[in-house]
């Protein structure tokens, strides 16, 4: 009699060294996770997904750059008088070091904040706030001052931060004169400066071309910053800065470089040692929205950079609440069971428009199991930065 799986999905933190740079991280992924199922118990299946964070990944390339780095290529790109910069982001680990390099290389920044929050949803002052206030921020331009006036001091929730003051005392440390305007459309900045760095992540192309159109100068995004290496520096060829984390307080760690034949060295490891063709890829920040900060993760330009065939495409799944409730109404105990097990079998390759299909996740099985892996290895003391998937493409029939 064959035993029934009474699991679908499991993810598990994989622990592992802690990595430095010129480490051979494929061995060190596929021995941890090879460790791990012998002293734990539980065997390697084939279409289990080893997911490793950026960051061991960057570091191992040490993939650095320098404040010093960030500055000549500013000077380089956009020149060292005024230079705007529009829509960061308000995160320390993301954003001020690189302040602190675009600082170093300009006379005066005008630094353009969107309000009443940044992109990825930190806010800046409450929407409470711009209502009682009678503003629109969507056309409203704001200086300092009428800002102060309108709304005071305003520290970050979770930070205790007021991101004004401390982006203003940061650029004025490097030797900089700053000017903030609190605006929403790209095009305002052009009344102060017309040679821009534009720090959005996911609505970057839209605003260089909005900036171009409107007769911008130079206009280069986070992710035309450190392209290419400056004085043996590190440098991402496709994202930039774009996707870089705080490392010290002169140093930034950048998105990984090309890192497909990772992934493919660490599947070929697994399938020599045990027989398992496992898929394997490189997450970043998921994508997922805290309901208190309403705060989404996803600064990353992208959740994974690098991943196995396997995970291309989206899932192909039938609600089974909808079958039960529906198709399958009026059966119950083994008879739903054996229906629906029917149903997911005989299911078609691809049932957009399906109605059984109806309110599962249409999103990228790369986003989808990089916010997984996000949540398990979580971004502190954790130390696992590996995560073994197993059963994520098992059905109710498996």
């Amino acid at each position: 009699m064959t035993k029934e799986r009474r699991v679908g999905t499991v993810s598990r933190g994989i622990r592992c060294p802690i990595i430095r740079e010129g480490d051979d991280l494929a061995a060190i992924v596929a021995t941890s996770v090879l460790e791990a199922a012998e002293y734990e118990g539980f065997e390697i299946r084939d279409r289990d997904v080893i997911s490793i964070t950026e960051s061991i990944v960057a570091r191992a390339q040490g993939n650095y750059v320098s404040v010093d780095d960030i500055a000549a290529d500013v000077k380089a790109k956009l020149g060292s008088e005024t230079i705007g910069v529009i829509f960061p982001i308000l995160s320390r680990n993301r954003f001020a070091i690189c302040l602190r390099g675009i600082a170093k290389a300009a006379k005066k920044i005008v630094l353009m904040l969107s309000y009443p929050s940044d992109e990825v949803g930190n806010e800046l002052i409450s929407l409470d706030k711009v209502d009682e206030a009678g503003v629109n921020p969507y056309s409203d331009v704001l200086s300092l001052e009428r800002y102060r006036e309108l709304f005071g001091v305003n520290k970050h929730q979770f930070t205790g931060v007021d991101y004004v003051e401390y982006y203003g005392d940061l650029v004025r440390e490097c030797g900089a004169e700053v000017e903030f305007v609190f605006a929403n459309q790209a095009k305002a900045i052009l009344d102060y400066t017309d040679c821009i760095i534009n720090c959005d992540i996911h609505t970057r192309a839209r605003t260089k071309r909005i900036l171009k159109a409107a007769g911008a100068k130079v206009v280069c995004g986070l992710d035309d910053i450190m392209t290419a290496p400056i004085n043996g520096s590190g440098c991402n060829e496709k994202y930039g800065l774009l996707g870089s984390n705080k490392s010290t307080e002169d140093k930034v760690k950048l998105f990984p470089r090309e890192c497909q034949g990772l992934v493919l060295d660490i599947q070929k490891k697994i399938a020599d040692a045990t027989g398992k063709h496992v898929e394997v890829m490189v997450y970043g920040d998921g994508a997922f929205k805290d309901p208190q900060g309403k705060i989404w993760e996803l600064a990353d330009p992208v959740v994974s950079p690098a991943f196995t065939d396997g995970l291309i495409g989206t899932p192909n799944e039938l609600k089974l609440k909808y079958l039960a409730d529906n198709d399958f109404k009026d059966l119950s105990g083994e008879e739903l069971k054996k229906a629906i097990s029917e149903s997911i079998k005989a299911k078609d390759g691809d049932l957009i428009g399906n109605m059984a299909s109806q309110g599962t996740t249409p999103r990228q099985l790369t986003d989808l199991i990089g916010s997984l892996c996000d949540l398990t290895s979580g971004s502190g003391d954790k130390g696992t930065p590996v995560v073994l998937v197993q059963g994520y493409f098992d059905n109710y029939t498996n």
